[in-house]
């Protein structure tokens, strides 16, 4: 459930993102009551459509490829949720009366709502449509005549990407989730906590080589960050490892007790231990390799 009651909100308030090319800051801008009021309208509409596509949604997995519009979760403690968590607990973000004055430096526009129980709600938005209008010759029919609108416009959309509440990131939007909270630099700079968690429970594998890889390709990166938060990773097998490794066309080397994975088969590891490669044979002795893109259980 959500920690937030949309028939109790106290107070609202509207910011934006932008980002200079340096770094991105958060800003707020004082708006009217008819603007909270179409806010509150599309927060309480983004719930229900995440509500409406499912009662139990998955976490949040990097690795994980998503439809356009999927309902996942973070809990916002997680490392990937730091961005979106530092926007959520920040209670310094100062209202900027020219925000709004470099429109192409906007990357987001998000609103605050509180209850009347003090709960916090924060709702985030990936600005395309509402910078984009910008770009348009908008019309206004003024008196009997057809006239160019000359003022900056700016258009709302009809919900939200996410929604951030005391316990979890709740997500609409994996993509637009992915680019407001920065998940590429966020996975890639996590990498070597990731590789000594792992290693921890992965004793007889060497994982300097995976370590300095996926340092440098995201997607690596990505599958390190999943492998991480499964459960059981200590149980692993070593033999059925090296088994399904040889079977799927991953080349492992054992040196004085450690396995050893080269290079150029540091992907193919990956999708071993995050159960992306898999052997089947339904012909007798046609064994077929096969890559999942998704390893959702059944």
């Amino acid at each position: 459930m959500l920690n937030f009651d949309f028939g109790q909100i106290a107070s609202a308030e509207f910011g934006i993102g932008r980002d200079n090319g340096q770094g991105r800051t958060y800003s707020l801008i004082s708006v009217d009551g008819e603007v909270q009021d179409s806010l509150a309208e599309m927060a309480s509409g983004t719930w229900n459509a995440m509500r409406g596509m499912t009662k139990e949604p998955p976490q949040y997995e990097p690795s994980e490829k998503y439809a356009s519009q999927e309902y996942v979760f973070l809990p916002l403690a997680n490392v990937l949720g730091e961005r979106m968590r530092e926007l959520h607990t920040a209670n310094n973000i100062l209202i900027d009366g020219q925000a709004l004055s470099e429109p192409m430096k906007i990357f987001c526009y998000f609103a605050r709502f509180t209850d009347r129980q003090g709960q916090r709600l924060t709702a985030l938005r990936r600005a395309t449509q509402f910078k984009g209008v910008l770009k348009s010759r908008l019309l206004r029919f003024d008196t009997d005549a057809l006239k160019i609108v000359k003022d900056k416009v700016f258009k709302l959309d009809t919900n939200f990407d996410i929604l951030i509440d005391a316990q979890a990131v709740h997500v609409l939007r994996p993509s637009g989730f992915e680019f407001v909270g920065q998940l590429q630099d966020a996975v890639l700079s996590a990498v070597p906590s990731n590789v000594q968690s792992i290693q921890a429970e992965l004793t007889f594998v060497d994982f300097a080589s995976i370590e300095g890889y996926a340092s440098a390709h995201p997607r690596a990166a990505r599958y390190l960050a999943s492998i991480r938060s499964q459960k059981g990773i200590k149980n692993i097998d070593r033999n059925r490892l090296q088994r399904l490794c040889a079977a799927t066309g991953v080349d492992l080397a054992d040196i004085d007790g450690n396995l050893i994975v080269h290079e150029k088969h540091v992907m193919g590891f990956l999708e071993v231990l995050d159960r992306r490669r898999y052997e089947i044979e339904l012909v007798a002795d046609s064994p077929e390799k096969f890559r999942a893109a998704s390893r959702i259980k059944i």
